[in-house]
């Protein structure tokens, strides 16, 4: 299987992270184009891949994570201006026959992203 997929998980409280807005990039001679926005569902997941296989090219690519909108609405005390608002992360897609997915692992205060399977 190939495509681009990502999931998000709250550590604060423990749970995935439902109806966070991500954006998807493609990165092209220092200019990022929007190729398209998503809401995570109550998974924490899209319900579809981001890119299927035939959608993706080699290149670089960035993914926004609108994590304090998330946050904002958990009715927890929270600074203002956030320390964390979004989540910006760029990755190289160099295999079109591979699968990438990259799970996000958030708090109000840090983040982890990885290479999933």
């Amino acid at each position: 299987m190939s495509g681009l997929t990502t999931h998000i998980l709250d550590l604060t409280h423990g749970q995935p992270a439902g109806n966070v807005t991500i954006d998807l990039y493609y990165l092209s001679n220092k200019e990022r184009y929007l190729i398209k926005t998503a809401i995570t569902n109550s998974d924490g997941r899209l319900d579809r891949p981001f890119l299927l296989a035939e959608e993706m090219k080699m290149g670089t690519y960035e993914l926004n994570f609108h994590i304090g909108d998330y946050f904002r609405s958990k009715d927890m005390p929270l600074p203002d201006p956030l320390f964390l608002d979004q989540v910006p992360v760029r990755f190289g897609i160099s295999n079109l026959n591979s699968h990438y997915h990259v799970p996000l692992l958030i708090s109000p205060y840090g983040y982890q992203i990885y290479r999933g399977s």
